[in-house]
């Protein structure tokens, strides 16, 4: 599928903006004015603050001192690209993280997803609004789930996951190397009571993006895998980003994920190799930094959607009572400290926590990544990277004004992790 068509808009889009800035560009036929500048005053742009790299690595060190073998994470922006790794991407060959190498993304899979169906919407193959048992008939036992509930986590289907996963480790091994239908996880929601009305509340549930994938491969005909590859990976040319299920291996030079146990002390469970079959659609697919800065990027650029179903994906609803994370159509907002909105996900899959980002005008990107899990305080200390990666240094405060009142706007590094998968410590 090529890339959105409204490409041609951004040229004209450009050019109003260098003439309402007062600037003539060079196949301009207007000539240059000749009254004093002063005469219109200047707009001036907000500056952006530089990334603090020294910050990010120090985060990516609190997530390895908190249990994580090894963590990186990539920035791109105007100025370039800059990257920070720390400790190692495999225990037993004592091998350095390198910035380059593939690992599961979990649930940030959830935007990949979303992407695939808003595309399908554009194209009048379904309706948000409309009934998910309109497109999979007697699949949901509610007429009242829409498409939409889906995407916004408000169906109030309950996450499997959590029963699945109870005792994690255990859990864990159970399903490594099992094959399931959707079908299948689908039944293992339905077998527990529902969390809310449809509409009522947002509550996370990997079981929304498995029915996501389902309604995916019943519109297109094809496996997901094909969607993505067709109209995410191939035009973006996301050459190190794939769906691998329900295949164990990670292709190519890969971090290995180790999986804390319950157990205080136990010792980590390498993790790296499994079917992910338990997420599908909601958690397997496997890529690296530089491509995800460049998905999440392309995508809140308007490279793959139009700007009214941006508009739709970008409107969000608070997750929790701290009015700093939001979440709107398969796409997390958080509200960072110096006033910054970021858009993406994180994810949450055996061995691997992941955090990817953009600003809403995809000019400054962010990705992530420590290689373990179930470990809370690892994938908080990981958080970090945002603060610091998007508002910069934070000035020292003077001595009189440490009385101030604190910023409406909470540090993330402050607040736990948002979790897509159950965490047992």
């Amino acid at each position: 599928m090529p890339l959105s068509s409204h490409r041609r808009v951004a040229v004209s889009a450009t050019l109003i903006a260098a003439l309402a800035a007062g600037i003539t560009p060079a196949t301009s036929a207007f000539a240059a004015p000749s009254t004093p500048a002063a005469a219109t005053p200047a707009t001036t742009t907000p500056a952006v603050p530089a990334p603090d790299m020294d910050g990010v690595a120090a985060a990516l060190d609190a997530a390895m001192a908190n249990g994580a073998p090894g963590a990186m994470a990539r920035f791109s922006g105007p100025t370039g690209v800059q990257s920070r790794t720390a400790g190692v991407l495999d225990r037993v060959a004592g091998t350095p993280m390198d910035i380059r190498s593939r690992f599961r993304i979990g649930s940030v899979s959830k935007t990949f997803s979303t992407v695939v169906l808003l595309q399908l919407v554009e194209e009048g193959r379904l309706e948000l609004d409309q009934p998910v048992n309109t497109y999979l008939p007697g699949l949901l036992p509610d007429d009242r789930i829409t498409v939409r509930h889906l995407l916004t986590h408000r169906s109030g289907l309950a996450d499997y996951t959590n029963a699945m996963f109870a005792h994690t480790v255990p859990g864990f091994e159970a399903v490594r190397n099992r094959v399931f239908s959707y079908q299948e996880l689908v039944d293992l929601s339905l077998s527990e009571p529902r969390t809310t009305q449809p509409g009522v509340s947002y509550q996370y549930s990997n079981a929304n993006f498995v029915v996501v994938g389902m309604l995916i491969e019943k519109l297109t005909g094809k496996p997901v895998a094909k969607a993505y590859e067709h109209r995410i990976f191939k035009p973006l040319k996301l050459r190190n980003t794939s769906y691998v299920h329900p295949d164990t291996r990670i292709k190519g030079a890969h971090v290995r994920g180790y999986l804390h146990p319950d157990e205080a002390g136990g010792a980590l469970v390498d993790s790296t190799e499994q079917t992910v079959s338990w997420a599908q659609s909601a958690g397997a697919v496997i890529s690296n930094p530089a491509d995800l800065n460049t998905f999440t990027s392309a995508l809140l650029r308007g490279r793959l959607l139009s700007p009214a179903m941006m508009e739709a994906m970008t409107t969000v609803t608070p997750t929790d009572a701290t009015n700093t994370r939001f979440y709107g159509l398969g796409l997390r907002r958080y509200n960072l400290s110096c006033g910054t909105q970021v858009f993406g996900h994180t994810g949450t899959v055996q061995g691997f926590y992941t955090y990817t980002f953009s600003t809403r005008d995809g000019r400054r990107s962010l990705s992530a990544m420590a290689n373990t899990s179930n470990r809370g305080v690892a994938n908080t200390a990981l958080g970090g990277v945002l603060e610091a990666a998007f508002c910069g240094k934070k000035p020292v405060p003077a001595a009189s004004s440490r009385a101030a009142a604190p910023s409406a706007a909470r540090d993330l590094t402050s607040l736990p992790a948002e979790r897509d998968l159950p965490e047992r410590h």
